[in-house]
Formats: structure tokens, sequence, C-alpha cells
């Protein structure tokens, strides 16, 4: 069976980005047999780039590509680095410290409402600094890997997805990546995605 619209795929793979020696690539991340990266082809979940180059590949097929900063996660934008109010932050007049710490990823609402992932980059007495940046922007990813597994995807797995608007995969959410938009959870929506490493996902 080969990949295609509403396929369950899985995969293991090594995530490369380009080092501080332009000839040498670093790795950021890999899903392994054991803990593999899992998704519904063609429903958004994962990176268009990244499902046109492993399209109509097969169990078994090996995939070594490419994705430039542009159709990955753009260009880093300092803007998009911020000084927050800390009270924001704060329950009771407290700050929660077990999650709002240098490093870690916060959920955040925009002005619309909608979620957004935060790295805190540091901590003050009156403001909490915050980078909205993917953490991969600005980088080019180097994929090499092979397809584990190709399926159908039940029906069950493509209703968890309309009924929990897609999978967030990675970012630690799942398994042990850390590239994702990190809202992956524990819930039935995210199972159907089977969240991996998840360095693909949106």
């Amino acid at each position: 069976m080969k990949i295609t619209a509403n396929k369950s795929v899985s995969a293991e793979y090594e995530l490369y980005v380009d080092g501080e020696n332009s000839s040498e690539l670093e790795l950021m991340e890999k899903a392994t047999a054991e803990q593999p990266l899992n998704f519904i082809y063609g429903v958004g979940m994962m990176l268009p780039k990244f499902e046109e180059n492993i399209f109509g590949l097969a169990t078994g097929d090996k995939f070594d590509f490419t994705i430039g900063m542009e159709d990955a996660y753009g260009a880093y934008e300092d803007e998009n680095v911020m000084d927050l109010d800390r009270s924001i932050f704060e329950i009771d007049g407290k700050l929660d410290s077990e999650v709002v710490y240098e490093g870690n990823v916060v959920p955040l609402m925009d002005n619309e409402g909608n979620r957004v992932n935060a790295q805190v980059v540091s901590v003050n007495e009156t403001h909490v600094k915050v980078d909205l940046n993917h953490p991969l922007a600005g980088e080019t990813l180097h994929f090499k890997g092979s397809v584990l597994d190709v399926r159908e995807a039940t029906e069950k797995e493509l209703a968890a997805l309309t009924g929990g608007g897609g999978c967030g995969c990675g970012s630690g959410g799942c398994g042990d990546g850390g590239c994702g938009d990190g809202s992956c959870s524990t819930d039935e929506a995210d199972d159907a995605c089977g969240c991996g490493s998840g360095c693909g996902c949106h």
C-alpha cells in the first residue's frame, strides 16, 4: 500500500539542520522504530512539503530530502520576542514556577483567541520575556528515514481529527520530540494522530 490521502503512516527518521559550520549538519531530533512518527496523510497534520516528498512511498521505502526555510517554519522574526507583564502568568499573585521558567514552552492566546506556544526566554520581577517563533524558524530541515507502515486510517481516527481540530505534535508533548507546536496531549484526537517526534508537524 502506498502513501496517499487518509492513509495512516508510521515512519522513522532523523532530522538535521545546518550546523555552525556550513559543511556539517546538526541532529535535532529522531523518531525510531520503537517510538515512530505516526500521522494521517493529507489532513493538514504535517508540513505540505514533508507530505509532498513522501507521497507514493510504501512500507520499507527510504527517503532523504531537504525542506527550505520558506517551506518549513519561515524566517526567525525578532519582533516575535517580546516582554509580557508578569501578572499575566500569575495566579493569586504568585508565579507558577513549575510552568513558567527559562526554556519551557507555555501556551498563550493571541488577540483572536487562537492558541499559540511561546518559549520562555527569561523571567524577572516585572516581566516574562517570551519567544513566539517556532523552534525551527530560520532553519533548513534535512529529513532522512524510512516508512515503517502504511494502512487505511480508521473511521474513529478520522472522526477524532475532525472533532479535535487536528494534531499538534512535538515539543515534548509526545514521544521524545522537541520541534512541533507542543499542543499534544493524551486525548482521543491526539491518540488518533499517534503523535511521535513530530518535526514535520505544524
